[in-house]
């Protein structure tokens, strides 16, 4: 049983990236789902597919590069742990590397960027970093 499945997932996306896999298989939950939403909005990624697998579902999260075959993302982080949450306010919401990179926020209202928790004056649990 895996007891910190984001961790999980950012993981398998950073091991992937590594050996520079087209796609990578996670199971599948609604927050991975969520997280795997905005980082296609972002830009990280170019697609996800929730396949049925038997009786159980998987995320495909098709990997991004650029054309020296270099990955987009550089650098995925796990903030907030199991073990040691991390809140803040949305006055105190990390930018990360000055804005090109991106907070993922848990909010009230979902899974939010930290700018648009920033603009719709939200704070939560930050849940990772991705640059």
């Amino acid at each position: 049983m895996n007891t910190d499945p984001i961790a999980d997932m950012l993981t398998r996306i950073r091991n992937a990236n590594m050996v520079s896999h087209p796609s990578v298989e996670i199971p599948s939950s609604k927050l991975k789902v969520e997280l795997a939403k905005l980082l296609k909005e972002e830009g990280f990624i170019t697609d996800y597919t929730v396949k049925e697998v038997g009786k159980f579902k998987v995320l495909e999260i098709e990997l991004k590069y650029d054309e020296k075959r270099k990955p987009v993302i550089t650098s995925l982080k796990r903030v907030s742990k199991p073990g040691l949450r991390t809140y803040c306010k949305a006055k105190n919401l990390p930018q990360v590397l000055g804005g090109m990179g991106v907070a993922i926020v848990s909010t009230s209202k979902g899974l939010l960027t930290d700018r648009k928790a920033r603009k719709e004056n939200l704070g939560g649990e930050v849940l990772c970093y991705i640059y």
